[in-house]
């Protein structure tokens, strides 16, 4: 037996664990967990710069959508997080049978939500760039791409809720190892989708690379392409090779039952909730610097994707945080619980502020990754040093809210969320982007993360967080 899976089952088993077995664990649940970010980040970086190159118009496209697709998303992760809490707890109990049932359950729930998505967003990818104030020229490319990403949307489902259960077991080297499989596939499929046929010189030689030429839609094509292989791949992994979780080689019904439905909605309610409001806040400042132009909307979008670099220690941890706490309490060990919420926030802010430092001195470097645009770059770069200020804020947020997910505390926690965005991003928003332009809107977003920090932190200051243990009259 490897020895995370050992200090796991020293958790489950009520087995002392000392300060050292705390962060080694903590660390070898988090290297995998970040890793995966890494390579989700990659993705995005990829996407980007291969859009990149084609200008500032079919970047803006992509960034004028991309509050829409990540609202889909964030749908997507809150219906797998009410199961996926779950069976965490279930795994900390010891109780196997309980998880698989719960995660049969989620399994039917999840795809079936994902595909009244993914229709919903075909019905509106057309009128959609209009509503949020993007210009002509790139309206068309916008409901494109938006159209064959909301294709993919029940695959995305399928990759998102195996990855979380997977991870809510203890296997965080897995959904890494598939995310950088999706980063490769992901290049070599838009490699040859979006460019059209070409000569290529390398090291001497020179050949013809055939290409579809489909630029923008090539672009949601192959991340769709890519999404959907690792999907399949993560469903065969979940569902027949784990060891605890296998479901198809334990017989049960995978009809949803209330009790196991009330507990999922409990926990995902308020994630929804967030989601739809938060994310509503992001679609709102969409519109906000859509009236700047084209040049604004890619440096924006392209800023965003670069800072990705610095928070992804900060959800790697994030996810740790929730199984730890997760199993922890399902153990019904609450020092424990406290303890990686202590540990996991620790790393997350110290491994984001170093990030930060290295984004502040290297921006205009990262944002040449993403852009040929000398003004897209300049201006991204200006957006990259002021936030540099704004991670270790980023970080708390991410952290204790990844623990108050573990212990199935969501509604205050996401509460905390929405009065930041909305009334302090948002209003400072409002008030500073007439005034100064995108740097505006990015001074609003540092002031707000910062105050998102501080409000997470003040949550998981006590024990009253922890009172959630969805495991207290067990009925499932």
């Amino acid at each position: 037996m490897k020895e995370k899976d050992i200090l796991l089952k020293g958790i489950r088993d009520g087995l002392p664990l000392a300060l050292r077995d705390r962060i080694k664990l903590t660390l070898l649940l988090c290297g995998p967990a970040i890793l995966a970010q890494l390579a989700s980040t990659l993705l995005q970086f990829i996407d980007a710069s291969m859009v990149g190159s084609l200008g500032a118009g079919p970047s803006a496209s992509i960034g004028l959508v991309s509050t829409s697709t990540w609202l889909i998303g964030g749908f997507c992760m809150a219906n797998g997080q009410g199961f996926s809490v779950q069976v965490a707890h279930n795994i900390g109990a010891n109780d196997f049978s309980a998880a698989r049932n719960v995660l049969r359950q989620g399994l039917a729930v999840v795809l079936a939500f994902s595909i009244i998505f993914s229709a919903a967003g075909l019905l509106i990818a057309a009128p959609l760039p209009g509503w949020l104030g993007g210009e002509v020229s790139i309206r068309d490319d916008a409901s494109a791409y938006f159209s064959i990403f909301c294709m993919f949307v029940p695959m995305m489902q399928l990759s998102f809720f195996g990855v979380t259960m997977l991870q809510c077991c203890g296997d965080m080297k897995l959904p890494a190892l598939m995310d950088i499989l999706m980063c490769v596939l992901d290049v070599v499929f838009n490699f040859l989708l979006i460019f059209p046929t070409r000569e290529i010189s390398l090291a001497g030689l020179t050949f013809t690379m055939p290409g579809a030429g489909m630029g923008v839609k090539g672009a949601a094509l192959g991340t769709g392409l890519a999404e959907s292989i690792t999907a399949i791949l993560i469903m065969y992994f979940l569902l027949v090779k784990n060891r605890d979780l296998g479901i198809l080689r334990h017989k049960g019904s995978f009809r949803p039952d209330m009790p196991v439905l009330r507990k999922a909605s409990g926990i995902s309610g308020p994630l929804w909730f967030q989601n739809l409001v938060m994310r509503g806040a992001y679609i709102a400042s969409t519109l906000i610097v859509a009236p700047l132009g084209a040049v604004a909307i890619a440096a924006n979008s392209f800023a965003i994707i670069a800072e990705s670099f610095c928070y992804m220690p900060g959800y790697g941890m994030g996810d740790a945080a929730t199984t730890l706490v997760g199993q922890s309490l399902g153990a019904s060990r609450k020092d424990l619980a406290k303890s990686f919420s202590r540990i996991t926030l620790a790393f997350g802010v110290g491994m984001m502020v170093m990030l930060a430092v290295v984004m502040y001195f290297l921006s205009e470097q990262i944002m040449g990754l993403l852009s040929i645009d000398a003004d897209v770059v300049a201006l991204g770069a200006r957006c990259l040093r002021l936030e540099a200020f704004a991670e270790a804020g980023y970080a708390a947020s991410i952290v204790a809210f990844g623990a108050c997910v573990g212990a199935g505390d969501t509604k205050i926690p996401s509460l905390l969320n929405l009065v930041s965005v909305w009334a302090v991003r948002i209003v400072l928003a409002v008030l500073l982007t007439p005034k100064f332009g995108l740097m505006g809107y990015w001074i609003a977003m540092l002031i707000e993360l910062n105050v998102r920090g501080a409000l997470l932190l003040w949550r998981i200051r006590g024990d009253k967080w922890m009172n959630h243990n969805l495991l207290q009259n067990k009925t499932i």
